[in-house]
C-alpha cells in the first residue's frame, strides 16, 4: 500500500514577518510582537530573527527579553492583519489540495495523497517559493507519510526551508531528537521520562507501548505512536468546521483585584464579551466556568451548570461572579481573572425552555443584548457601558473581543 503524502507548513515568525511587511525597518533591529507591559500582558508572542540571536524566547516575559536584548524593539499585535495573511496562505494551500487543516493561525497540514501532483518535496518548494514571492514571508515545511513526522520536519530547519522525512532516514532523524520535540511532551512529561532515563525520541520507542501505557495512561499509547511514526490520524477536508467546545475570555488587571466592586466590574466585562461571542457563533452555554489567579501566581478554577443554556450576559455574568466570591478569601488579592462558557449547544437547536412568564422577559433580554452588540459593532467596544465598569476605568477601558488572543486549535480538537 502507497504512503501518504503529508506536509507541515509553518509560516516561520507569522506576527513579527507580517509586522516587518508593513514596516521594513523592522528587519534591521531585534523586534518582537508582545503584550502590552503597561497592562501586565508582558509576554513576548513572536520575535524576528535578530532578537532570537540575541537569545529572546516566545512565551517569555518583556522585562526577560529586554534583559537579554535592551534594543529590543516591541510591537503591540494586530490580530485581524494576521487573520488575513494566514486566510490568504490557505487559499493558497488549497490550490494543490482539498485536504489542509489548520493547526493555530500560521501552520497547516495538507495531505496531497492522490492528488495529480502528489510529489511531496516539489510541490513544498512550490509552496516555499510562492508564499515568499506572493505574500513576502517564509515558511518552513516537513514532509512525511503522517502529521506528526510532517511537523517534526518543519520545525528542524528554519527558516525557509523544506525537510523530508521517510521511511528510509526517519530513524537517523527523528529517533535522535529530544523528547520534548514531539508533538504533546510537554515540560511535566519530558520530566517524568528523565526520570525513567528517557531523553529522546528513540528512547520513547525503546521503552515500548506498554510501559508508557503503566507510566501516563492511555495518552502514553498515543506518545508512543507519534514517536514510532504510527500516527494514522486524518487531515481534515478544507473548510470543515470544528465543533467549539468552549467560548472564553481572561485578562490580567492593571492592578490586584482585592474588592467585590472591582471583582464585579472586572466579571461582568469579561462575560460580556463572552456572551457576544456566543451570539455570533450561533451557541448557548449550559456551564460557566471561572478561572482565577492570585498575587502569589497561584491559579484556581471552578464551573457550575446554568439553569437554561444561554447566550445572555444577563444570566452567566452573576453566577460567574458567584462562583468566584464562594471561593474568594478575604484578603486575597486577584491578578487575573477568566470566564468561560462550557458546554455548549447549537441556539437553533433549542426549544422553549420554559412556559413560565420569565421566558418573555429572557427573549426581550436577548433581543436588549443584541442590540448592544449592533452599537458596539458599529460604534467600538466601549461605545456601549455598564455602571460600574466606570467606577475604576484603568480597570476596565478594554475592548476585550479585540484585544482577545488567539489561542492554537489542538491535535485532538480544541
Amino acid at each position: 500500500m502507497k504512503d501518504r503524502v503529508i506536509l507541515h507548513v509553518d509560516q516561520n515568525s507569522f506576527y513579527a514577518s507580517v509586522e516587518m511587511l508593513r514596516r521594513p525597518a523592522l528587519k534591521t533591529v531585534p523586534c518582537a510582537v508582545a503584550g502590552d507591559p503597561v497592562n501586565r500582558h508582558g509576554i513576548v508572542l513572536a520575535k524576528n530573527q535578530l532578537a532570537k540571536q540575541a537569545g529572546v524566547k516566545t512565551g517569555e516575559a518583556i522585562w526577560l527579553s529586554r534583559q537579554k536584548c535592551p534594543d529590543l524593539v516591541l510591537i503591540p499585535p494586530d490580530y485581524s492583519r494576521y487573520l488575513y495573511y494566514s486566510r490568504i496562505a490557505r487559499e493558497l494551500y488549497n490550490e494543490y489540495t482539498d485536504r489542509v487543516e489548520a493547526f493555530g493561525i500560521d501552520e497547516c497540514w495538507l495531505d496531497l495523497t492522490g492528488c495529480p501532483n502528489d510529489d511531496g518535496f516539489a510541490v513544498a518548494e512550490i509552496i516555499r517559493e510562492r508564499i515568499k514571492n506572493e505574500l513576502g514571508l517564509t515558511v518552513s515545511v516537513g514532509v512525511s507519510w503522517n502529521k506528526i513526522y510532517a511537523k517534526l520536519g518543519s520545525d528542524l530547519r528554519k527558516p525557509d526551508a523544506t525537510t523530508v522525512i521517510s521511511r528510509s532516514n526517519y530513524q537517523d532523524v527523528v529517533y535522535p531528537l529530544p523528547s520534548e520535540d514531539l508533538l504533546y511532551v510537554g515540560p511535566a512529561t519530558s520530566r517524568k521520562l528523565r526520570r525513567i532515563g528517557v531523553r529522546t525520541i528513540g528512547g520513547l520507542v525503546k521503552v515500548g507501548p506498554e510501559f508508557l501505557r503503566v507510566l501516563f495512561g492511555v495518552v502514553g499509547l498515543s506518545l508512543y505512536a507519534f514517536a514510532a511514526g504510527l500516527d494514522t490520524s486524518q487531515v481534515a477536508k478544507s473548510g470543515r468546521e470544528v465543533p467549539v467546545k468552549s467560548i472564553g475570555n481572561s485578562i490580567t488587571a492593571r492592578h490586584d483585584l482585592h474588592t467585590e466592586r472591582d471583582i464585579k466590574a472586572v466579571t461582568y466585562m469579561l462575560a460580556e464579551s463572552v456572551s457576544s461571542r456566543l451570539r455570533i457563533s450561533g451557541m448557548a452555554a449550559r456551564t460557566v466556568q471561572i478561572s482565577m489567579r492570585d498575587y502569589e501566581l497561584h491559579n484556581f478554577e471552578r464551573q457550575a451548570p446554568l439553569r437554561f443554556a444561554t447566550q445572555l450576559c444577563a444570566e452567566i455574568a452573576p453566577e460567574a461572579f458567584r462562583l468566584i466570591m464562594d471561593n474568594f478569601q478575604e484578603g486575597q488579592w486577584i491578578r487575573s481573572l477568566g470566564v468561560r462558557a462550557c458546554n455548549l449547544v447549537q441556539a437553533s437547536k433549542l426549544n422553549q425552555q420554559s412556559f413560565l412568564e420569565d421566558e418573555k422577559h429572557r427573549e426581550a433580554t436577548l433581543r436588549l443584548e443584541e442590540t448592544i452588540d449592533t452599537l458596539r459593532g458599529r460604534y467600538g467596544g466601549l461605545s456601549v457601558r455598564r455602571g460600574i465598569s466606570l467606577a475604576d476605568r484603568s480597570l476596565t477601558e478594554h475592548d476585550i473581543r479585540k484585544e482577545n488572543v488567539i489561542h492554537p486549535v489542538g491535535f485532538f480538537g480544541p
